[in-house]
């Protein structure tokens, strides 16, 4: 993306200490991470888990991180897809709503 089309301008101009009467509404809040709007997120049964890095690769967001014996997410960035539960050979991975 260039430098003359950032998505939000706005925010950086707050966060270059403009003051708030010469910013427009919008700056009062901060980008939008996927996990902001997500439905369901993943749960990862780590007695499953063979660390087969499935769900890594086929992550559109990349949200997936590695631990000792396990895998799990980031969910900030994880938008609920549900790709990594659809992929993983194990069925080590199951999606839930996230008003659980």
């Amino acid at each position: 993306m260039s430098d003359r089309h950032h998505p939000y301008p706005a925010y950086h101009l707050k966060q270059a200490g403009v003051p708030d009467d010469l910013c427009p509404v919008a700056t009062e809040l901060s980008p939008m991470r996927p996990g902001d709007w997500r439905s369901f997120r993943p749960i990862v049964e780590r007695d499953k888990c063979v660390k087969c890095a499935v769900c890594w690769l086929y992550c559109p967001v990349q949200c997936v991180e590695e631990h000792a014996a396990w895998f799990d997410f980031n969910l900030q960035t994880c938008k609920g897809c549900g790709i990594c539960a659809q992929e993983c050979p194990q069925r080590a991975i199951t999606m839930i709503p996230e008003a659980q």
